[in-house]
């Protein structure tokens, strides 16, 4: 039965080689005089700049593509434009011909009264057997029709004589009418003005009057400011004099004692009190010097034991470690020993394989014999 060679945890060597490397790497960075820049990650800035110069060169690829479609464009509609009106010329040279060649006026019905009879249709039907329909000038037309065109050029001038007479008077009445309108205006503005003033008198009048109310009840109040500063200084002297000759600034002890009775010590007034005699003052001050040595024997008491545990913690300390130098010394041999077991282990394995692969197994299967397996659905 052969033992498993178990692997070896090695995170913690792994974990301590890891922060060896970073430590290495950062003195190397930290004391590169050439390479060093304190506060700045010259790799970074430089990815940074290659990545500005990058972007704007795209952006700038971008707007040459689109300047470029934009061109293309502009280019489409000017010659859509110019296709246009070359479009429009020819249509309108065709309808101009189409005039000039299929609607001739001396092709249309009245070419013989616009034209004199010429290039006119000539009827050969004699004219005594057409008949009322076939006429086209009646007796008695065009008789007075030049002095009518002159009458109507007349009477066409007498009514422009009179829309302009029209115009004229309607003219006259408008600029009499703005003219009524800004006199009437000018007067508003007069009426507006004087009332204005007539209103600044009056607020100036009143301005006047609550100055001179206001003044008075100033001097009102300064006066009654000064009869109360008077009476306070009065009062204040009285103050100041009845302290000065009270029994409180003579310090007067007696004032401060009661008697009580009934052989009894005398009370003391908390509000007449002026401090305790000389006696009392040297007994105080005795019984905090003895507090004061008292507290320094227990310091000196506090300060022996402290130190005492002190070397009890250091003892047991050093017994620890002792230990623990030990148990690290006796997991080492271990672990040599179980290396050294698993190397023989390993060895004797390698051994085995190859009596395997070059004692025992020597004949190696063909093709044909893999090739017997599976050649049916059963």
């Amino acid at each position: 039965m052969y033992k498993v060679d178990l692997p070896v945890d090695q995170s913690i060597e792994k974990a301590v080689e890891r922060r060896r490397s970073a430590a290495t790497a950062r003195k190397a960075r930290i004391f590169n005089t050439r390479l060093r820049v304190m506060g700045l990650d010259l790799d970074a800035l430089n990815q940074q700049v290659q990545e500005k110069n990058h972007k704007e060169n795209m952006e700038r690829q971008r707007h040459k593509a689109f300047d470029k479609l934009r061109e293309y464009h502009d280019d489409i509609l000017l010659q859509q434009d110019i296709d246009e009106r070359e479009r429009r010329a020819a249509l309108h040279t065709d309808l101009a011909q189409y005039w000039t060649s299929q609607q001739r006026v001396e092709d249309s019905d009245d070419a013989d009264l616009k034209c004199g009879l010429k290039g006119a249709f000539r009827i050969t039907i004699p004219e005594g057997e057409l008949g009322p329909a076939s006429m086209q000038i009646f007796q008695g037309e065009g008789i007075r029709e030049e002095q009518t065109r002159r009458e109507q050029m007349k009477q066409t001038e007498r009514d422009l004589r009179a829309q302009k007479e029209d115009n004229a008077i309607r003219h006259m009445g408008n600029k009499h009418k703005e003219m009524l309108v800004s006199r009437e205006l000018v007067h508003q503005d007069l009426r507006g003005v004087e009332q204005a003033a007539q209103e600044e008198e009056r607020k100036k009048a009143a301005r006047i009057a609550y100055d001179n109310y206001n003044q008075a009840l100033a001097a009102e109040r300064a006066e009654k400011l000064k009869q109360q500063h008077r009476r306070e200084e009065r009062e204040n002297l009285a103050e100041m004099w009845h302290t000065l000759t009270s029994d409180m600034m003579t310090e007067c002890a007696e004032t401060a004692k009661r008697e009580v009775g009934g052989g009894k010590p005398p009370q003391f007034l908390t509000d007449r009190w002026k401090g305790m005699s000389p006696e009392q003052l040297s007994a105080i001050r005795g019984e905090r010097e003895e507090q004061c040595r008292e507290r320094q024997r227990q310091q000196d008491t506090k300060r022996i034991q402290d130190a005492a545990w002190d070397l009890q913690l250091l003892k047991l300390s050093s017994e620890a470690e002792e230990k623990e130098t030990r148990a690290a010394e006796l997991r080492r041999q271990r672990r040599i020993q179980m290396d050294q077991y698993n190397m023989q282990l390993a060895r004797e394995q390698q051994a085995y394989q190859e009596y395997l692969n070059k004692k025992l197994y020597t004949n190696k299967p063909t093709k044909d014999y893999f090739y017997q397996f599976n050649t049916s659905s059963r």
